[in-house]
């Protein structure tokens, strides 16, 4: 087992290509953080007011519930967590990912995905869910990346 975790919530499947790719580039374990009630396309409607993504991004104490926990988090000391970037930040799932577990003393690496934002706010909005761990700075990737990029970027972080 790798001590190594890609931790990723993908609304229409390219995060999900994305943390694929990073997991088999850096030899990591692979964990889908799915949500209890899954997403519909109209859920994820950016365009209206009304669509529960909208709803969810626009109140932060928003915690939509998990399907599953990974039970073996303990195991892990650098845990990428990767998403897609909605209104400049990550998902509120992902803050209640974090926030279920023990975090002391492990690495946090956000990677997102998206076709045109850049990371934003995303640190200073997952920060305090990340208690106790280092929360280093995230990087924005395209659905297309490759291997060589993300293990580049990996090989940059120092681990």
């Amino acid at each position: 087992m790798s001590n190594k975790l890609v931790a990723y919530f993908s609304a229409s499947g390219v995060t999900a290509k994305v943390a694929e790719t990073l997991a088999e580039a850096i030899g990591a374990d692979i964990f889908e953080i799915e949500p209890k009630v899954p997403y519909t396309e109209a859920d994820l409607n950016w365009m209206d007011k009304n669509a529960r993504s909208t709803i969810e991004m626009n109140d932060p104490a928003s915690r939509p519930e998990i399907a599953v926990k990974r039970d073996n988090m303990k195991d892990y000391d650098t845990i990428f967590v990767g998403f897609p970037i909605w209104w400049y930040v990550a998902p509120t799932i992902i803050n209640t990912f974090l926030e279920s577990y023990d975090l002391t003393g492990k690495t946090i690496i956000p990677f997102a995905t998206s076709g045109g934002s850049d990371i934003g706010k995303t640190n200073e909005r997952l920060a305090p869910s990340c208690k106790g761990a280092k929360l280093m700075d995230g990087k924005v990737f395209k659905g297309n990346v490759g291997h060589q990029e993300l293990a580049a970027w990996v090989e940059e972080l120092r681990l």
